[in-house]
């Protein structure tokens, strides 16, 4: 029963923001659930590529360097994957940026270049994809889009993020949206929150030995995520094991929600 309902079998899917960090955890977790095949894109080339070479030890990985903030880039990775594939299962959208300042002083263009990536960019490009993912779903057989939010998008501090944590919020609105949008389409749509998982993005804090300690202490389960904490959830939502699940929001935060 367990290879059934989380089993990635013959499923094709697409990772946004799939070189490093929550990307490529998830990439390796369909991977090694039998996934049929995984694109990853990533706005520089070169990480990109050598994501991919990294993750096809555990399947097949190809790279799709590309710039999805824009509509050229989206447009650009539909024409690749439409030339590659006649459907896609699985969209992920996890590419995202942030930008800190405080109020007084924070910029239009940190506004701007956060909201094109994290909340623009996976409605247009699932927009973009909506043939691919229609393909191949059917009434047993959902195909699955999970957009990447954030705990951010859900309590009250935004840490001098602003235009990340307002993103966010707009990113989990989008899910459920699009949830009653595309069911008739047999297309489940839901969001998966994280709390602190080591990334790119996080470095200035994991890297602060007083700070980290004070935050792990903070959190009901006294850690951060681990790869295998991101992986099993998008998983889940990808798979049969997921099947009767859409338009919900998942944080993935050890309990930081509880008490933010």
């Amino acid at each position: 029963m367990l290879n059934n309902l989380f089993g990635m079998q013959g499923k094709v899917c697409v990772i946004t923001g799939g070189s490093r960090g929550l990307g490529f955890y998830m990439a390796q977790g369909f991977l090694e659930a039998g996934a049929k095949r995984v694109y990853i894109t990533a706005r520089k080339a070169e990480p990109c590529i050598e994501a991919a070479k990294d993750l096809s030890q555990y399947g097949e990985c190809i790279a799709l360097p590309g710039d999805v903030a824009s509509a050229e880039g989206i447009a650009a990775l539909a024409t690749v994957l439409n030339q590659h594939e006649s459907h896609i299962d699985v969209l992920v959208n996890n590419a995202g940026t942030g930008w800190g300042g405080v109020f007084g002083q924070f910029p239009e263009k940190g506004w701007d270049k956060v909201m094109d990536i994290n909340a623009k960019s996976p409605f247009f490009l699932t927009q973009a994809l909506l043939p691919l993912l229609k393909a191949n779903a059917k009434q047993d057989d959902w195909a699955s889009v999970i957009n990447i939010g954030s705990i951010a998008g859900i309590v009250g501090n935004g840490l001098d993020n602003f235009s990340y944590a307002a993103s966010k919020s707009a990113v989990h609105q989008l899910t459920r949206v699009l949830a009653k949008e595309l069911a008739d389409s047999h297309i489940r749509v839901n969001a998966i929150a994280p709390g602190r998982f080591y990334s790119k993005m996080t470095e200035f804090l994991s890297q602060d030995p007083e700070g980290f300690a004070a935050e792990c202490a903070a959190i009901p389960m006294h850690r951060w995520g681990e790869p295998s904490d991101i992986a099993g959830v998008a998983l889940m939502l990808a798979s049969k094991a997921g099947a009767f699940i859409t338009g919900q929001i998942i944080p993935v935060d050890g309990g930081t929600t509880l008490i933010a």
